[in-house]
C-alpha cells in the first residue's frame, strides 16, 4: 500500500462545493454582503441638513421663520448670561487685587469715640466754652463742652497705648441748624487744634472719622463697617469712649445686636457734667428701655431722635 504524506508535495484537497455561502436549498451561491462604510460623514450630513431644512422652510415657512428667531434669540441670551459671568469673574479678580491695598492693614483693633455735638465756632481758641458747641437744651449746661475734650483726650490715648489700633471720631451731620458739617469732623478738627494732647506723632496718622452714624448704635455699627473699610477686615478688639451712663447701652444692648463677643469689648466712660448728671440719668434710662425692646432702633422714636 502506497502511504501518501501529507504536506506540500501532497495532492490539492477537494471541494465539495463552490467557495462562498452555498445554500442547499436552491443549490446557488450566496454573494458575500460588503460592509458598509461608516455614515459619520461630516459632508453628506451638511448637506442632508441643509436639504431638510430647505424642505421645512417650503413646507411651513412661517413656522420655520418663527423656530428660526426663537432659536437665535436663545443663543443671543445664552451669550449674554456667559459674558455676565465672565465680567464678574473678571471684577472679582480685580477686586481680590485691589483689597490687597487697604490703607491700614495692619491696625487689629478700633477705638471709637460717638460724638455728641457739633462744634459751630470759627476759631479753635475757644474749644471748651459751650457756645462755641451745637447744643440742644438738654446740654446747655455749665461744663458740657469739657466733657467733649475728655472724650477725644481718652480715644487719644487710648490708642496711643495700642500700636495696633485704630482711632475713629464718630457722628454724622446731627444738627439741621448747625448745616453740613459732622460730628466726627468736629471732634477731629478739635483734636488737630489739641495737638492731639501730645500724641499727634503716635496717633494723627491713624486717627480718622465715620460720618454718618446719628444714634448711639449707628455709632458702634456703621464704625465697625469703616474699620472694614479701611483695614481689610473687622475688628479683633473694640473700645468705646463715651459718657460712663452709657455703658450699659453699648457693652450690652448694642454689643449684643452686632453680635461682637462680650471678651472682647471694652468701654470706657467719662463723667457727665455736674450739673446735667440728674438729667442725663433720666434720658439714658428712657432710651435704653426703647433699646431694649427695639435693638436695632428701627421703629418708634428712635427713628427720629439722635442721641
Amino acid at each position: 500500500m502506497n502511504n501518501h504524506s501529507f504536506g506540500s508535495g501532497s495532492p490539492k484537497s477537494f471541494h465539495a462545493y463552490p467557495r462562498g455561502d452555498f445554500d442547499l436549498e436552491l443549490g446557488t451561491t450566496k454573494r458575500s454582503r460588503k460592509p458598509k462604510k461608516s455614515p459619520l460623514n461630516p459632508i453628506k450630513m451638511l448637506n442632508s441638513m441643509r436639504g431638510r431644512l430647505q424642505y421645512y422652510y417650503k413646507l411651513h415657512p412661517f413656522l420655520f421663520f418663527f423656530i428660526s428667531l426663537s432659536f437665535g434669540v436663545t443663543i443671543l441670551i445664552i451669550l449674554a448670561v456667559y459674558e455676565r459671568r465672565f465680567r464678574l469673574m473678571n471684577s472679582y479678580k480685580n477686586f481680590a487685587v485691589d483689597s490687597v491695598n487697604y490703607p491700614f492693614p495692619n491696625l487689629k483693633n478700633l477705638v471709637m469715640v460717638a460724638g455728641h455735638s457739633v462744634y459751630t465756632s470759627s476759631s479753635c481758641g475757644k474749644v471748651d466754652k459751650e457756645d462755641s458747641w451745637f447744643l440742644e437744651s438738654y446740654q446747655r449746661n455749665l461744663g458740657q463742652a469739657s466733657t467733649f475734650l475728655s472724650h477725644i483726650k481718652e480715644g487719644i490715648e487710648i490708642t496711643a497705648k495700642d500700636d495696633e489700633a485704630l482711632l475713629l471720631f464718630s457722628g454724622g451731620e446731627t444738627r439741621k441748624d448747625a448745616g453740613p458739617r459732622s460730628e466726627a469732623q468736629s471732634y477731629w478738627g478739635v483734636a488737630e487744634s489739641k495737638r492731639w494732647f501730645g500724641n499727634e506723632e503716635k496717633v494723627r496718622w491713624r486717627a480718622l472719622t465715620e460720618e454718618h452714624a446719628r444714634d448711639s448704635f449707628e455709632n458702634l455699627l456703621f464704625s465697625v463697617c469703616r474699620f472694614r473699610e479701611l483695614t481689610g477686615f473687622y475688628p479683633h478688639n473694640i473700645t468705646v469712649v463715651s459718657y460712663d451712663f452709657k455703658e450699659e447701652r453699648f457693652s450690652h444692648l448694642h454689643r449684643s445686636a452686632i453680635g461682637f463677643p462680650e471678651k472682647r469689648f471694652f468701654f470706657s466712660g467719662t463723667e457727665a457734667a455736674a450739673t446735667s448728671k440728674a438729667a442725663a440719668l433720666k434720658g439714658e434710662a428712657l432710651v435704653r428701655a426703647q433699646f431694649e425692646q427695639d435693638p436695632y432702633g428701627c421703629l418708634g422714636s428712635l427713628r427720629r431722635v439722635c442721641t
